[in-house]
Parts: C-alpha cells; sequence; structure tokens
C-alpha cells in the first residue's frame, strides 16, 4: 500500500514528462496505462478500424433523369457513406455492378484505405476503361470519402487541403430559339447575378430551333423519336448568336457555348475562328474522342480558349493531351473517370500545365455527385469554372443537403463529409427507366456522333 502511495504521489509531483523514466524506476506500470491515467488528447487517440459491411445501389429519378448513389455501409453502428455512380442512359446495368461485384470485393475491407480499395477495384475486372465499371467505381470512391469526413468530423474540402475560395463561381445555361430570344435568357440569367453563361440556339448543334423537316423522317428511316439536326445551318447561326448577345450585354460577360462533337473537325475550326473577335470563355467539346488528333491543328489556328473531356472514360486519355496543352479547361464526368480519387490526380496534374478544372454537373449528377465536384472545386488552386445546378423540389425531398446556389455561386452543406443524405422512402417513389433518347441524324439519316 505505501509502495502504491509513493508512485502515485511521484506522479503528481514530477509529471508525466518524465513518466518513461519513473516508470522504469519503479516497474509494473506501462507508458500507456500511465498516459491513460493522466487522459490523451482526443486528437491523439487512435481510432479504431471500421470495416465494410455492405455495399449496395438506391436508383432514383426524382427529375426525371435515372440517378443511381452507391451506399457503403460499415461495421460502426449509423456510420455510412453516399457517392453517385450515375450512367444516366444505361442505369440499369450499373446496378448488378454494384450490387454483386462491388459488395462482394469491398467486404470485411478497412473503408480508411480509398486509395488501395480504389486500385484494387480498378483492375479487379481486368479489362477497364468502361462507363459502367468506371460509373460504379466512382460512387465507391465518393461513399468512402463521405466516410472519412464523417470520422474525422470534417468536410471533404478539408481533407483535401482546405478552402482555397469563399464560393464556387458557376456558368448557367441560356436558350432560345433565335439569337434574340438567347440574348433575353442571358439578361434573365445576369439578374441573378450569373457572371458566365453558356448560350445555346436550341438544342446542342441548333437542334429544334427551326421548322425544316428532315428528309429520312419522311422516308420512314430510323426512330420516332430521332432527332434532325442541319449543320450548316447550325455552323451560320452561333457567330450570329455571339455577336446579338455581345451586343446586348456588353463585354463583361463571359460567354461559353458547346459544340458537344457534332460537326466535322475543320468545321469546327473554322467556326471558332469566327468567334475570336467576341472572347469565348471557352468553347467546348468541339471534337469526339475519335478525333483527338485535330486539337494540333485547332490550337495553331485559334487562340480561343478549349474545354475538352466529357467523353473520356479513363484518366489516362488526359495525359497527352494536357502536357501538349492541347486544351484549356478539364472538362469531364467525375463519375466517368472513376470518382473523387482520379479527379484529383487529374486536377493536380493541370497545375503544372497551366489546364483549369470544368467539371461536367448536368442534371443526370445526383446531388451527391454535385456536392463531390463542389468540395474538390474548393480544394483546388486550379479551379476554372463549374456548371451550375438547381435542384426540383421533389429532388430535395429524395436529398437533403443538396449543394446550394446564390449569385452565381456554389456552395456545400458545411458538415463532416459531403453533406448530403438519401430519405430511401422518397427515392423509392420515382423508378428509373431504361429509355434514352441521344439519336441525332443528318437530312439522309447518317448518325452523328456526340
Amino acid at each position: 500500500m505505501k509502495n502504491n502511495n509513493t508512485r502515485r504521489d511521484a506522479l503528481k509531483t514530477l509529471g508525466l514528462g518524465g513518466s518513461a523514466g519513473l516508470l522504469g524506476l519503479f516497474g509494473g506500470v506501462s507508458e500507456a496505462q500511465a498516459r491513460e491515467e493522466k487522459g490523451t488528447p482526443s486528437y491523439a487517440k487512435a481510432m479504431k478500424p471500421v470495416k465494410i459491411t455492405k455495399v449496395r445501389a438506391i436508383a432514383t429519378a426524382p427529375q426525371g433523369s435515372n440517378l443511381i448513389v452507391v451506399k457503403v455501409e460499415t461495421s460502426e453502428p449509423g456510420l455510412y457513406g453516399l457517392g453517385c455512380s450515375t450512367f444516366t442512359q444505361r442505369a440499369a446495368v450499373v446496378l448488378p455492378a454494384i450490387n454483386t461485384y462491388l459488395d462482394e470485393f469491398c467486404a470485411g475491407k478497412d473503408v480508411d484505405n480509398i486509395e488501395d480499395i480504389w486500385q484494387g477495384a480498378y483492375v479487379s475486372s481486368y479489362w477497364r476503361n468502361g462507363p459502367v465499371l468506371n460509373n460504379a467505381l466512382s460512387g465507391l470512391d465518393q461513399a468512402l470519402w463521405d466516410i472519412k469526413g464523417k470520422r474525422a468530423g470534417m468536410p471533404v474540402y478539408q481533407l483535401l487541403g482546405g478552402k482555397v475560395r469563399f464560393a464556387i463561381p458557376c456558368y448557367t445555361h441560356a436558350n432560345g430559339n433565335s439569337p434574340e430570344a438567347v440574348a433575353e435568357d442571358v439578361q434573365r440569367l445576369q439578374a441573378q447575378g450569373y457572371k458566365h453563361i453558356r448560350i445555346q440556339q436550341g438544342g446542342y448543334g441548333a437542334v429544334g430551333s427551326t421548322a425544316q423537316q428532315a428528309d429520312f423522317k419522311a422516308e420512314g428511316f430510323g426512330g420516332a423519336t430521332d432527332n434532325f439536326m442541319n449543320e450548316q445551318a447550325y455552323l451560320k447561326s452561333v457567330p450570329l448568336m455571339f455577336e446579338t448577345v455581345r451586343k446586348r450585354v456588353g463585354e463583361e460577360l463571359e460567354l461559353l457555348h458547346d459544340i458537344h462533337e457534332r460537326v466535322q473537325p475543320m468545321n469546327a475550326i473554322n467556326m471558332i475562328k469566327k468567334l475570336e473577335e467576341f472572347r469565348p470563355f471557352f468553347i467546348e467539346d468541339p471534337f469526339s474522342p475519335e478525333n483527338m488528333e485535330w486539337f494540333r491543328q485547332l490550337r495553331m489556328s485559334t487562340t480561343v480558349p478549349i474545354a475538352m473531356g466529357e467523353l473520356f472514360n479513363n484518366i489516362n486519355e488526359f495525359k497527352e493531351p494536357m502536357a501538349n496543352r492541347l486544351f484549356d479547361y478539364i472538362r469531364c464526368h467525375v463519375s466517368q473517370i472513376g470518382g473523387l480519387t482520379p479527379a484529383m490526380k487529374i486536377a493536380r496534374l493541370g497545375e503544372w500545365f497551366n489546364v483549369r478544372t470544368a467539371w461536367h454537373g448536368p442534371g443526370d449528377v445526383s446531388p451527391v455527385g454535385h456536392a463531390a465536384q463542389a468540395h474538390i472545386d474548393f480544394a483546388i488552386w486550379n479551379f476554372g469554372i463549374q456548371e451550375a445546378v438547381n435542384f426540383s423540389d421533389k429532388m430535395k425531398e429524395v436529398f437533403s443537403g443538396c449543394p446550394t446556389m446564390k449569385d452565381g455561386y456554389m456552395s456545400v452543406n458545411e458538415v463532416p463529409g459531403l453533406g448530403v443524405d438519401i430519405n430511401e422512402k422518397e427515392a423509392a417513389k420515382y423508378p428509373i427507366g431504361t429509355k434514352s433518347n441521344w439519336q441525332v441524324r443528318r437530312a439522309d439519316g447518317t448518325i452523328i456522333r456526340p
């Protein structure tokens, strides 16, 4: 009893700073036990391992577009993560990739080992570089980052290095069936605070902006819902649209346009040259992935900034174009390239070559996916611009904590993780479908590649 009292008195008198030496003298009490007796600060406590117990897909379509969300459940009660695996055109085939293969692959794995899990899932199918498996992997990856943020008690952007900007500048979309109608829509959006606006006359390629009938439809060729595009009419309309909008709004506003790969390469080059005087912020996707070699010709022909990469599947497709500065903005779909982990690698690579980001953020990305992109946007120096998004009331009933828009800026829910949750009961009210209407043809019925 006396010895025990002496030990405690000595520790109290001398403090635990010299506990290693004291414990050597007295014996019988480990350094860890002595530290526990004093109390370990919360930041110094090791986190116990957490294992993956279930990986499953949640399918929903509250705004009409098919959305797929991955939910990763863990051995920690109440702890789970969400990620976006939306491949809206072929949503149904992503489900078994998640529910069957990724669930089995991830069972029992440590949730903290994101890089190892990503690399393993990427090559475990042997063949890779496809949208189905990449979207499944993207959802898994984002869900693991969501969990890591929750475990750390921080928003994900903090784990990526913290904020570089107070909010995320975005561009939104103006449309109309004539140059004057587009200009009016631009002014409407400008009044809402947007400083970057993408202008399109009709659909991509001016689809639907004229009453011209396609010859293939008169002959009963193709599908009933197939669209018609007149390439020459489109090529003439874009410079006129830019001129009309510039005269209406002046030089301060940043204007963007998306070709969507729908014209022949040389025609795209000639049209972009005509747009130089209107100073576009960027022209998006001038060439299809099959025509990447034309970028060198484009660079020699014009100084208009170019955004590219929406249809790229694999992070390796960016390496050579970025290293050779063939485009100015990384315009990729984060789900297509496999999630937050590879997106950060692409963004960091771009910094070395003065290539900036412009992540693809359409309506067929779930609020979880938009949040994941926004967390990257906050943390990277070479951010360029983000596509704006607005969520319907139905979407907000399914997803809580959605990113928000104000005066042309996007912000995220400032809570640990990605900040978005899902109400599975509400999600089940909106089943997904299998129809996809991306067929566009020339007058003779030839399919135009997007």
